[in-house]
């Protein structure tokens, strides 16, 4: 990478990372960004690594900076995790597409996050301790969550970038 391009790459990276950690806090003030039922609106950026590889450590650090308005450490830890996973994925998924969108791109931040979210809320965060209920539900709650802002809000936003070529591919 030229000093130019490496420039460029770590600047959209601190872009995504503060508006994914922006958009988490603004759901916070909702009461809609922690527990069981997220509707965190900055989730939609998880769709950024089918334009540009920079958005896979900015959604990483935004996410990990967001996770510390949840007060958990295991949130931190295992809840930016599941963003790195979902985005690294997410950009290896991003050349497949249906009638011309990277739907298959679109699905691992909503099954990674349901799968470790889950979990996470059902062993750490629920008073009974772990049970396969628990995690059943919880992970079902946060899929739908995720399905809704990655395919409602994501498909709409993938064809904006897209529309106005936002990410130049060739720069970032």
């Amino acid at each position: 990478m030229k000093n130019n391009a490496k420039i460029s790459f770590i600047v959209t990276g601190a872009l995504i990372a503060a508006a994914y950690a922006g958009l988490t806090f603004l759901c916070g003030a909702f009461g809609i960004a922690y527990g069981p039922i997220q509707l965190r609106l900055s989730e939609v950026l998880t769709l950024l690594p089918i334009f540009t590889p920079a958005a896979i450590p900015g959604l990483t650090v935004g996410c990990f900076i967001a996770n510390i308005g949840s007060f958990n450490a295991l949130d931190m830890i295992f809840g930016t995790l599941a963003t790195l996973i979902a985005a690294i994925l997410t950009y290896y998924l991003r050349n497949i597409r249906f009638k011309g969108l990277p739907l298959l791109a679109m699905l691992p931040p909503v099954i990674i996050n349901a799968v470790v979210i889950g979990f996470e809320i059902s062993w750490f965060l629920l008073d009974d301790g772990f049970s396969l209920w628990g995690f059943l539900i919880s992970g079902l709650e946060i899929g739908v969550s995720e399905l809704i802002v990655c395919y409602a809000f994501g498909i709409p936003f993938y064809l904006i970038i897209k529309k106005y070529n936002i990410f130049n591919r060739n720069k970032i």
